[in-house]
């Protein structure tokens, strides 16, 4: 999301931004992110605005290994944004969630586009 991107420069950092429907991430790289978000399969996953429905995802008798096939063969059901420092990795929604692993947080409060203050 722009506020976490703006939250990031705000810190004193410039993001890599990773174009993720031009170059998707491998299997081994999700797996890698999702075990050191400590999240689920599930959680990753992005329904709105995606093919989510259409191919049954939400049916919970599927497997991760059928859940990654179909993030892989459909990068846009990716929820966003992943955000990666050395102190962690999180999806970042709500996007102040960042600020958790971010190396140097901002002293001033960070207002996001909706002008609610973080």
């Amino acid at each position: 999301s722009r506020n976490t991107l703006e939250m990031i420069r705000k810190c004193g950092d410039e993001p890599h931004i990773v174009e993720y429907l031009k170059c998707p991430p491998t299997r081994l790289l999700l797996r890698q992110l999702i075990a050191r978000m400590g999240v689920s399969v599930r959680d990753v996953i992005r329904e709105k605005g995606t093919p989510f429905q259409e191919l049954g995802l939400g049916d919970p008798s599927l497997s991760d290994d059928q859940l990654l096939d179909a993030i892989i063969d459909h990068p846009s059901l990716i929820e966003r944004p992943i955000v990666v420092t050395p102190l962690g990795v999180r999806l970042c929604r709500p996007s102040e969630a960042v600020l958790d692993i971010l190396p140097s947080r901002a002293n001033e409060s960070f207002v996001k586009e909706d002008g609610e203050k973080v």
